[in-house]
């Protein structure tokens, strides 16, 4: 993930790229937030299925012995 911080001219959120060891701010766009966000919500739902199967199995497990 990149790194995050305010912009010390404008003070909005900027991703920080160290290039020649020179720090260079770029701005964060919306657009680019919300695939962000969109991406997380994925990588939640696909995890909570995953938790959710293996309670399951679990369960199946447990009720067998």
């Amino acid at each position: 993930m990149s790194q995050v911080a305010n912009c010390p001219s404008c003070g909005g959120k900027s991703k920080i790229k160290e290039i020649d060891g020179q720090l260079t701010f770029e701005a964060i766009q919306d657009a680019e937030v919300f695939k962000k966000v969109a991406q997380l919500k994925k990588a939640v739902e696909k995890f909570k299925e995953k938790a959710e199967s293996l309670e399951k199995e679990l369960e199946v497990i447990t009720t067998n012995k």
